[in-house]
């Protein structure tokens, strides 16, 4: 098939950009061509601006994609991308995020309400209070724009917390440094500590995604991505103590007892974000590639040899850690 991918550069888009390139279509990457990461030498390179798009259109459009992926919509008029190939394309695939979810707002508290049940499927609720359009970041908004449109089939896939190689996010860094410093402990507020989050490994994501662009079965699905079952974050820190081979204690807490840095009082913890991935999998097909000990030794060595330029130093405060640490010795 003739694709066009809107983005895909960085961290996840690389991949997917690969992966449908294995397969043998013909993929073309529009971008701004600040990031020119390799890909194969058969892939074609379109620069531009993202705010000036509509000056491209017309030249995108005489490619005739098949298919257009959209990697990078945050806003509601950043829909506007893919309807632009309506009578040209016959499907879009547009990636949005699992923070679409009611349950976002729950644990933000921005939207107030009992915890929403789960694991979250495809059809639980989405957030209420949505930004208004020119705000940087609104993916409900975005879905709500093309989802239903029969001129246009679009796919939508709600990715996870995704680590992986150049994760810009860094997510595994915090604790990974402790690791690293041989740290005897990690502390976790208590209710963060049984707190469960729905992640995913870049390269498997990106497999989801080519799955999604390439199998006509995807038009007009909504798909969550994440792996099968999702580790409360005491557990998930004990997986990467596992595979970095660290020896110390994960311990939790009571959040007065922490250094303030610690607490999650900003959040409401007791709405779980655990993501119900199974229709993506019955489907299309779709599992993880890469075995889960080498997707986190993967991303620990990335980490290691790729610390972010600037760190909170009340984030690593190892003299505020050991004074709670020896309090609490000396109660034992």
């Amino acid at each position: 098939m003739r694709i066009l991918v809107l983005g895909g550069t960085k961290f996840v888009g690389p991949h997917v950009v690969r992966g449908l390139a294995e397969r043998g279509h013909e993929v073309t990457v529009f971008h701004r061509g600040e990031t020119e990461t390799e890909l194969p030498p058969g892939v074609r390179h379109v620069h531009g601006d993202f705010e000036s798009f509509a000056d491209h259109v017309a030249s995108l459009r005489a490619l005739a994609p098949q298919v257009v992926l959209d990697m990078r919509p945050f806003r509601e008029e950043d829909a506007e991308r893919v309807k632009a190939f309506k009578g040209v394309a016959r499907r879009a695939v547009v990636i949005s995020s699992g923070d679409v979810y009611r349950a976002f707002g729950r644990l933000w508290r921005t939207e107030p309400g009992p915890p929403d049940p789960v694991p979250l499927t495809e059809d639980s609720p989405l957030r209420e209070k949505l930004s208004t359009a020119g705000l940087a970041y609104n993916k409900t908004a975005v879905e709500r724009a093309v989802m239903n449109d029969t001129e246009l089939p679009c796919t939508i896939l709600r990715l996870p917390a995704t680590h992986g190689p150049c994760d810009a996010q860094h997510r595994l860094f915090g604790y990974l440094k402790r690791m690293d410093d041989d740290r005897p402990a990690i502390l976790l507020d208590e209710q963060q500590a049984r707190w469960r989050w729905a992640r995913g490994y870049v390269e498997d994501v990106a497999h989801a995604i080519v799955l999604a662009v390439t199998d006509e079965r995807a038009a007009g699905r909504i798909y969550n991505v994440a792996y099968p079952s999702a580790f409360d974050e005491a557990e998930w820190i004990r997986q990467l103590a596992r595979v970095h081979g660290w020896q110390g204690e994960v311990i939790a807490l009571p959040g007065e007892l922490l250094p303030e840095s610690f607490r999650a009082d900003a959040f409401d913890l007791t709405q779980q974000y655990e993501v119900d991935s199974s229709r993506i999998r019955s489907e299309l097909g779709y599992q993880e590639r890469v075995p889960f000990d080498v997707a986190l030794r993967r991303t620990l060595e990335w980490e290691r040899a790729n610390p972010p330029e600037q760190t909170e130093p009340s984030k690593f405060d190892y003299a505020a850690e050991d004074a709670v640490l020896s309090r609490l010795k000396s109660r034992s």
